[in-house]
């Protein structure tokens, strides 16, 4: 038994350390949350960049909802505020719906990150009536649009 025992303690530390090793690739070999960017965030953590069809380039902002709302979104607060009411305030339009032909404008929108548990990406803009409402059901997460 005395000569086991180095032997089950030294395989116990190898599973150990293996098992280590294992879940750190994993995390490195998936970089984290695609939805992410490719980095880990936590829940009702998200990046927008808005792209207001101005001509100039488009701003990227973050907002965090964990708690007070953090980030450099100029209304975070009233932001984090609309997106707590909302049931599922990311879901995709559905593939199969149909939209009336009207054109809202320029404006584009892409929304990464967590929210709810859920990774989110999602490409926002205002060339129909249904991303019209969609892009519209967002504000003041996405700016409301000029005119």
């Amino acid at each position: 038994m005395r000569r086991l025992l180095p032997l089950l303690v030294l395989a116990v530390a190898l599973v150990t350390a293996g098992c280590g090793l294992d879940d750190g690739a994993a995390s490195d070999a998936t970089g984290g949350d695609p939805a992410a960017g490719g980095i880990s965030q936590a829940d009702d953590d998200l990046q927008l960049e808005v792209d207001l069809g101005e001509g100039r380039a488009p701003v990227t902002w973050t907002l965090s909802c964990l708690g007070p709302a953090e980030g450099s979104h100029p209304q975070a607060q009233a932001a984090c505020d609309h997106l707590a009411g909302l049931e599922r305030p990311f879901a995709p339009l559905p593939e199969d719906v149909v939209c009336s032909q009207q054109y809202g404008g320029p404006q584009t929108a892409r929304v990464l990150g967590r929210w709810d548990g859920e990774p989110v990406d999602l490409h926002l803009s205002r060339i129909d009536g249904c991303r019209i409402a969609q892009w519209d059901s967002l504000v003041p997460v996405v700016p409301a649009p000029a005119g």
